[in-house]
């Protein structure tokens, strides 16, 4: 004989495949009340399943009014939320990854019976397969946002891939040049034309977007300060001006006087380019931008880079990335005796203390010959 159930209690019956069946009313996510119906070997099971459901009601939790798949919601996601609210070049990283490691192993999979053991068995999959520590990261960090916006829009109840550890990336062994290093460098393309960049690169922080952005008009050099308002990125196979993404990115910057120099000797440059190019000079959004090609119009990021490894090579000194150079901002501002509140807010410091904690490891053994250096680029001409 069936067990008696109370009142809203749901009811529980027996399958004539001897399987148990639960069945209540519950609301979906598109607000109609639905029969939901749960299954269980035994009553108490069964019981058990049908408690929970009704909990979640209780707590205004509904229930999915469809059955995704995992494929399809991360489609959804990327479409509708991804697309629609972030970058370009943003959702086209994650719909990368999205596209070649997890819906090839997980796509098919049930959206709310997706389990943590499911996704810990793709990032087993994806490392025997060699692909690198910091893809995986990515990977798994794209599929916890995209589970936590099902869990916002009340499709998921909690996020499986939260219960998975992050992979763990080596930093490597790269580290930023030291005075020494950096000053060399800015001896040597003391006459290039992109000087003044890398002088912002690595005095200022400023990332290669963030200077391939600047325009005249953000440079305030009678109040030795600019503001960083725009960037150069690729979207779509075309070089875009875009704002900055943040608030704090557009902040006004003070402007040293080995920065505010370089800049005004671009722009002299500029001037004898612009005269050479006559008509050809490109016009447009660009038109305006400090850093620009022979002809006008911005320059390519990646091309931005290359140039900068063909400096590295001709000045002698150690290989690293543009983003990696930025780091060496710090230790320059402590050699110009930049005032450690104005290096605090070119850095983006939160406390003086971080700032006072670069400017008191500078010195060393190449100081003297780094100062000199120094003195020798504020002194100079311009050359060539």
């Amino acid at each position: 004989m069936a067990k008696r159930r109370p009142n809203g209690g749901g009811t529980i019956t027996k399958r004539a495949d001897g399987r148990y069946q639960g069945a209540a009313y519950v609301t979906n996510t598109e607000g109609h009340r639905v029969r939901k119906y749960v299954y269980g070997k035994t009553y108490d099971e069964t019981a058990e399943k049908l408690g929970n459901l009704q909990d979640q009601e209780r707590n205004g939790v509904p229930v999915p009014s469809r059955a995704w798949t995992l494929g399809e919601w991360l489609s959804y996601w990327l479409e509708h939320i991804v697309r629609e609210n972030l970058e370009f070049n943003t959702y086209a990283k994650y719909e990368s990854k999205v596209r070649l490691y997890v819906v090839p192993h997980l796509g098919k999979k049930p959206l709310p019976k997706l389990t943590a053991a499911q996704v810990r068995s793709l990032m087993a999959v994806l490392k025997s397969d060699q692909v690198p520590a910091a893809t995986r990261f990515e990977v798994l960090r794209v599929l916890r946002n995209a589970l936590n916006r099902a869990i916002k829009e009340e499709i998921l109840t909690r996020n499986v891939a939260r219960l998975v550890d992050m992979p763990k990336v080596s930093k490597g062994d790269a580290k930023p040049w030291n005075a020494r290093e950096a000053v060399t460098f800015l001896h040597s393309v003391r006459a290039h034309r992109l000087y003044a960049a890398c002088v912002l690169v690595l005095v200022l922080g400023l990332r290669r977007s963030e200077v391939l952005g600047l325009r005249w008009q953000d440079i305030d050099f009678e109040g030795r300060q600019f503001t960083p308002v725009k960037q150069v990125q690729r979207e779509r196979g075309q070089l875009v001006l875009k704002d900055l993404k943040t608030e704090s990115s557009q902040a006004v910057l003070p402007l040293p006087e080995l920065c505010a120099r370089a800049l005004e000797e671009r722009r002299y440059l500029q001037g004898l380019e612009r005269k050479i190019a006559g008509e050809h000079w490109e016009q447009g959004p660009g038109a305006d931008l400090i850093f620009s090609e022979r002809h006008g119009g911005p320059i390519e990021p990646r091309g931005f880079s290359r140039s900068f490894a063909a400096l590295i090579k001709r000045a002698g000194v150690r290989t690293i990335t543009v983003r990696l150079a930025r780091h060496t901002c710090g230790t320059l501002l402590a050699f110009l005796k930049v005032h450690p509140k104005v290096a605090q807010t070119i850095l983006r410091h939160s406390q003086i203390s971080m700032t006072m904690d670069v400017y008191t490891h500078v010195v060393g053994s190449d100081q003297r010959e780094a100062t000199d250096l120094l003195a020798e680029l504020l002194e100079d001409p311009l050359i060539g």
